[in-house]
């Protein structure tokens, strides 16, 4: 297995036209989750992805397990939950300015898993273990699944992979600042934006949220600045690589997790640090293009000739 990332997907209703969700008649249903967005995310480009969660004993479950499975990422290590439902949200996309997210996930099945439910020669299994800052906030349990996966992963010699992902509803701003600053310390690669290094450290420029998060321990740290591009900062060295150029945004929900696809393909393909973020401001421009979470992640031909099309030259030093 190439990459191992844990966390809920949840059922995803859209208004089918450019509606405010209280005028909205008719919505489609689709899938979304940052966890699975990242495995297909790899799988498109080439690479094994596996996905550990619970879902419901229900046909939402069913039919989201199904799905991620076509994709090609190994749902061996899904489990359904019979006393549970299935997560839901509606996502209301007016335009790629204006997208509002309404949650409905409390008590889901992905909010049961437990440090029980991990299987560690799985974990064992793979180059990279993709973690985000939703799993850990979605309950006690899933934090100390969390925890017990990195825990494994260094054991085994499994690099982290550490993408804040920070989600303000689900806890306190206390334990959320701990919990993320705790899981970074822990982490080999660390994925923020400038958002999350704020909230995190109180702190806007990202050169010097490049140094902070590197004193936390990892070798590698790539902060994104959105339309601007991605800074990498490695004990060695440091750069801002320059982003895509996109004529349109229709939908930014899942660029983040996007990125995070394009990164850790790059790091499987072995790629210099640059080529590394590179790759990742492609795919996370490519994801903005389509409607829905996942859609616009790219198969390995369209990020090449996206790549070899769109400007984006000149790493500033």
């Amino acid at each position: 297995m190439d990459v191992v990332t844990l966390g809920e997907t949840m059922v995803v209703f859209t208004p089918e036209v450019s509606l405010s969700m209280r005028y909205a008649g008719s919505f489609s249903k689709r899938f979304g989750g940052a966890e699975t967005n990242v495995a297909i995310g790899v799988t498109r480009l080439g690479h094994r992805a596996g996905w550990i969660s619970k879902v419901g004993q229900d046909d939402f479950g069913k039919a989201m397990v199904a799905f991620v499975r076509g994709e090609g990422v190994d749902v061996s290590q899904v489990q359904f939950d019979d006393k549970h439902p299935t997560g839901l949200y509606f996502k209301e996309v007016k335009n790629g300015n204006n997208v509002n997210v309404q949650y409905y996930r409390k008590d889901s099945a992905a909010s049961q898993l437990c440090p029980d439910d991990l299987n560690e020669q799985y974990i064992a299994s793979a180059k990279y273990l993709h973690i985000t800052g939703i799993t850990p906030a979605l309950s006690e349990s899933c934090k100390n699944s969390v925890f017990n996966a990195i825990e494994i992963a260094k054991k085994n010699g499994v690099k982290v992979i550490f993408d804040p992902n920070l989600r303000r509803k689900l806890w306190s701003e206390e334990v959320a600042r701990k919990v993320l600053t705790e899981i970074a310390a822990l982490s080999d690669i660390i994925l923020p934006g400038v958002d999350e290094g704020r909230f995190m450290f109180g702190e806007d420029d990202p050169e010097k949220l490049g140094e902070l998060f590197l004193q936390l321990g990892p070798s590698l740290v790539i902060i994104k600045v959105g339309a601007k591009g991605a800074y990498y900062f490695t004990k060695e060295q440091s750069a801002l690589v320059n982003g895509f150029q996109v004529n349109q945004v229709i939908d930014p929900v899942g660029a983040g997790d996007a990125f995070a696809a394009g990164v850790i393909s790059g790091l499987l393909n072995n790629l210099p640090v640059d080529e590394v973020v590179k790759m990742g401001n492609a795919v996370g421009a490519l994801a903005t293009m389509t409607l829905g979470d996942f859609e616009g992640l790219p198969e390995k031909t369209e990020l090449e000739n996206f790549m070899s099309h769109t400007y984006s030259e000149d790493i500033q030093r």
